[in-house]
């Protein structure tokens, strides 16, 4: 996904670290003052959090509605780097290098920040005149240090299948213990379907994937062919062959997901309905199925290739088959510009398409529309989820991947949950049919038998 806006720009503290107390200095003077300049031009004059430095120096918030998070400064380099590049690509170099922390509730001081942040990529030098003298004083005109090493860069042509190949292994080859921590036990890496305030992740999970299948009609078919696309640790071909006894080809690109998931299958002892491979859906051909499930896997297909993602779709269902696409979308479409924080750290190439042109594209490729539903606010209360799973098991993480990339993905779920929570990323479901040659659509009347999920639970639907 698109970084989803200046809410990603600052990261915060390891949790359970201990609060450091400052040293006991005046608010005003050394690094503090000298750098004001420059944070009021982050954030305009009126500061939502504390701001600490690495000589004990302090600005303290100027808002009634101030948080309780403090930003930790903890080295000049932070500085360097941010003047050095700009934009958010300079703070998080400063987070993953661990030259800035965030002591607070992450999701809601992102949320503070973001709505006192300014445009930070036309903040360079030339538009900072008043910081530039307190940032000489600093030492902080001096080139930084190198990048982080989990930074990335892609090379060959975007969205070529080796492209595609080592994007989505930068990504979902981090290890699958990880995830497991991340995730918990449905190893779903997609936005979850809560029916009710009590309902848990788990639940919820499970949920989604009721809602996929009945949207595609496989609890009225038993046995029905279906292709997963993007399946990840197929935890969707696990549901759909479990529940109502679907004979599943799940395709992924990371070879550690693949290995999972068929482990996984073989647990369940359905092997004889499930079918993982490790294949590019560019590969397939010569195979018919009556239904295709993409869940979390379109916003690695990109605008250049969407008609023929969705061409090539369309031309594996039988007549009457259905195509459910979820998938992250922005307004007008972004493309994540190798200058953003999620761009170099989280998801290289990515792209989010406006669900009108996801729409247009599957209607040119000969699918007749049915049904579009938004789970926006679902994603947002997913994320936080995540975030808490990671941070219930904080040491475990770092232990997996280090601490630099557990900062990386703690971050970049909270930002993405200012994100979904304030409108600025949208995820949508969208359903398709490949209407029969007399116009015969084989769908239900109403969405009736969609609701909730495989138990109509007295919980009953919405949000809290």
């Amino acid at each position: 996904m698109d970084s989803p806006d200046a809410s990603t720009d600052l990261l915060s503290r390891e949790p359970g670290a201990p609060a450091v107390a400052p040293p006991p200095r005046p608010a005003s003077g050394g690094a503090a003052e000298a750098l004001r300049p420059l944070v009021s031009r982050f954030l305009g004059r009126a500061l939502p959090v504390r701001f600490e430095f690495w000589d004990g120096s302090v600005l303290e918030p100027t808002e009634s509605s101030a948080t309780a998070a403090v930003v930790r400064v903890h080295s000049v380099d932070a500085v360097r780097r941010i003047l050095w590049a700009p934009g958010e690509i300079g703070l998080a170099r400063a987070f993953v290098a661990g030259d800035i922390e965030i002591d607070g509730d992450i999701v809601t001081t992102l949320r503070a920040l973001s709505t006192s942040a300014r445009d930070l990529a036309r903040l360079g030098l030339r538009a900072l005149p008043a910081a530039w003298s307190g940032a000489r004083r600093m030492g902080a005109l001096r080139p930084p240090p190198p990048p982080p090493a989990e930074e990335i860069r892609p090379r060959g042509k975007r969205h070529s299948p080796g492209r595609d190949a080592r994007a989505i292994s930068h990504h979902y080859d981090v290890g699958n213990d990880f995830y497991a921590l991340v995730l918990g036990p449905s190893m779903t890496y997609s936005c979850a379907r809560f029916t009710g305030p009590s309902t848990g992740l788990e639940d919820a999970q499970r949920d989604k994937h009721e809602l996929v299948c009945r949207k595609l009609g496989l609890h009225e078919k038993p046995g029905a062919r279906l292709l997963d696309v993007g399946c990840g640790w197929g935890s969707m071909a696990l549901h759909a062959a479990g529940r109502h006894g679907a004979h599943v080809v799940a395709v992924t690109l990371s070879r550690p997901q693949a290995e999972s998931a068929r482990r996984r299958v073989a647990d369940a002892g359905l092997e004889d309905r499930i079918e993982i491979r490790l294949q590019d859906y560019r590969q397939l051909g010569g195979e018919r199925f009556d239904a295709v499930s993409s869940i979390g896997m379109f916003e690695h297909v990109g605008a250049s290739q969407m008609a023929r993602y969705f061409e090539t779709l369309h031309g594996l269902l039988v007549p009457t088959g259905r195509l459910l696409n979820h998938a992250i979308s922005s307004a007008g479409g972004a493309t994540i510009g190798g200058r953003t924080f999620m761009g170099r750290y989280v998801f290289p190439d990515g792209e989010l398409r406006d669900v009108g042109e996801v729409v247009l594209s599957m209607q040119r490729a000969g699918f007749e529309i049915r049904d579009v539903e938004s789970l926006r606010e679902h994603y947002a209360r997913t994320l936080r989820a995540w975030v808490a799973n990671l941070e219930a098991h904080w040491e475990t993480a770092v232990s997996l991947v280090g601490v630099a990339r557990a900062r990386v993905w703690r971050l970049y779920m909270a930002g993405s949950a200012v994100g979904f929570d304030d409108g600025g990323l949208g995820i949508h479901q969208v359903l398709g049919v490949v209407p029969a040659a007399d116009g015969r659509s084989a769908m239900p009347p109403t969405r009736d038998g969609w609701t909730v999920g495989g138990e109509e639970r007295s919980a009953g639907g919405g949000l809290p």
